[in-house]
This record gives C-alpha cells, sequence and structure tokens, in this order.
C-alpha cells in the first residue's frame, strides 16, 4: 500500500510540475566541459529547500539547484554543474558529489528518475543502494549530519539576469570576468572550492585508488651541455681528488709526443759533417804514384 502511494505521490508532482512550468529545456548526456542541452531563455526562479543550504528551480523541467554558489543538475546517472545558469556543464565524479547535494529530499527533483520510485519522498536518494557498496564505503557517513549546524544558503548570482539570450557570455574567460566582478561569494564547501577557483578545467576521472604524486618531475630538454672553462687551480685540484687510496705519482715526466724541430749549428761543424765531393785527378795521379813505386 506504501508504494502505491508513493508512485502515486510521483505522478502527481509529475503531472503538476509539467502544467505549471513556463520554461522547457532537454538536457542529454554530454562530455566534460560540453553543452548537455540547457538552453534557458532567462535566468530562472530559484526557491530555498526548508532546512538545506539549496535552492531548486520548480519552472525548469530538469532537476536543476543552485548550492554553494555553483548549480548543478542531474540527469541520467550523472551530476552536472557549472558557474552560470546555462553552462557550460563538466560532469562531477559520484565519489566527489558535494553531500549537501546527495541529502536533497526526493520531493524536490523535478524529474525523478525511475529507481526514485518507492523511496521516501521527504528522505535523500538511496545513492548507495542505486551506485553499490563501493561507493557506499567511500562516501560512509555522508547523511549523517545535524540539521541545526546546517549553513545559510549562498546568496543568488542574481546578476546574471540581464545576461540572457544573445547577451549570454559564451565565453569562459569572459565568464569568469564578469563573475569576479559582480559575485564576491566564495565556496566554503571543499568539495566545492576546487570547481569553482577554475571552472574552465573539467573534472578529470581517477581510477580507483589513483593518489596524486607528492613531486612533479622536472624534464630538460635533451641537448649537450657545452663545458665552462674552469680556474686551473680548481681543475687541479679535482684531478688529485679522483687519485685513489694508496696511488703514488711516478717520477717519470712525459713529454709530448711531438718531432724534435733540429737546431742550426755553426758552420765549421756543419762542413765537418758533410761528406767531401770526390776528385777524379786526384785520386788519378795517385794511383798512377803507387803502380810506378810497385814496379821499382
Amino acid at each position: 500500500m506504501l508504494k502505491v502511494r508513493n508512485a502515486l505521490f510521483f505522478l502527481g508532482m509529475l503531472f503538476t510540475s509539467v502544467a505549471a512550468a513556463d520554461v522547457q529545456i532537454g538536457i542529454g548526456i554530454g562530455l566534460p566541459n560540453a553543452n548537455i542541452g540547457i538552453n534557458l531563455p532567462s535566468y530562472p526562479d530559484f526557491v530555498p529547500i526548508p532546512g538545506y543550504p539549496v535552492y531548486y528551480a520548480p519552472q525548469v523541467q530538469a532537476n536543476f539547484f543552485f548550492y554553494d554558489g555553483m548549480y548543478w543538475v542531474y540527469q541520467y546517472d550523472t551530476w552536472y554543474t557549472s558557474s552560470w545558469y546555462n553552462g557550460p556543464w563538466w560532469a562531477v565524479n559520484p565519489e566527489q558529489v558535494p553531500a549537501f547535494i546527495l541529502r536533497i529530499p526526493v520531493q524536490y527533483y523535478i524529474q525523478p528518475p525511475s529507481y526514485f520510485i518507492g523511496w521516501q519522498p521527504y528522505g535523500p536518494p538511496h545513492w548507495g543502494e542505486h551506485w553499490g557498496d563501493n561507493w557506499e564505503q567511500h562516501r560512509r557517513g555522508w547523511n549523517l549530519w545535524d540539521y541545526r549546524t546546517a549553513p545559510a544558503p549562498a546568496p543568488l548570482p542574481n546578476y546574471q539576469r540581464q545576461y540572457s539570450r544573445d547577451r549570454y557570455p559564451q565565453q569562459l574567460q569572459q565568464q569568469q570576468q564578469l563573475q569576479q566582478q559582480h559575485y564576491r561569494y566564495q565556496p566554503h564547501d571543499p568539495a566545492v572550492q576546487q570547481r569553482y577557483q577554475a571552472p574552465a578545467q573539467p573534472q578529470q576521472q581517477r581510477p580507483e585508488g589513483y593518489r596524486q604524486p607528492d613531486t612533479q618531475p622536472q624534464y630538460q630538454q635533451n641537448v649537450m651541455p657545452v663545458p665552462q672553462p674552469r680556474p686551473q687551480g680548481q681543475q687541479k685540484r679535482e684531478e688529485e681528488q679522483r687519485v685513489p687510496e694508496g696511488y703514488r705519482q711516478p717520477n717519470i715526466q712525459y713529454q709530448q709526443n711531438v718531432m724534435p724541430v733540429p737546431q742550426s749549428r755553426p758552420q765549421v761543424q756543419q762542413g765537418r759533417d758533410v761528406p767531401r765531393e770526390p776528385n777524379r785527378e786526384q785520386d788519378q795521379q795517385r794511383g798512377q804514384d803507387q803502380h810506378r813505386d810497385h814496379n821499382d
């Protein structure tokens, strides 16, 4: 009987929302930092959820919320977030969705998925039942909180009302500049601060158990270093430090392997060393004299 009553509640809530809605949007599955199909003609009207620091947009045909300075949309088992009401949006890992977004009661989902049927409308969705035990262990205690200690809702960025249709800023850099000029609120939720400070960066999916390294290696260009001249005294000391223990420098002095340059000698000494050219007439006369002495 209770399940039938909850089903009727959801059907009635859905038909009532469709009849009262004056803003229509279409949302599809989108990639990080991509357009997921939201195209609101103007800034939507938000209503605070009693007891929660969260707003919802009852006239928008989507699960459209505002929390801690950012917009949040839940569609087809994926949470998306943006700092502007028409995006661009990027996906948020289920393990990193802020706790107060997870705690939003079922009855404030304008387009509840089919697996919400049977859950209490005044309580949060059964995320652990839907996303599995691994998610439940990672986000243990996400729904344990004191209602009396809930923070106050963040102020709405009403300055964005003047940026509708053709005036809507499409560039992320322009959106950031306008937000810095007109919206001075800073998020308090640690899960929101990272995305609020760098909204242009898409949320990267990390495998389970991934840990960011403490240090990042610095890579150098693969270029041969140019040797720098060193003082002669320093070079000598470095060579002495490389000598192994117990080594004794030999007394042999090595000379450079270069051919010696001949030295010039005195002219007299040079004449002595050069052989004398033979004199044929003197040799012939000396031979005749020897022959004559032999005959005598």
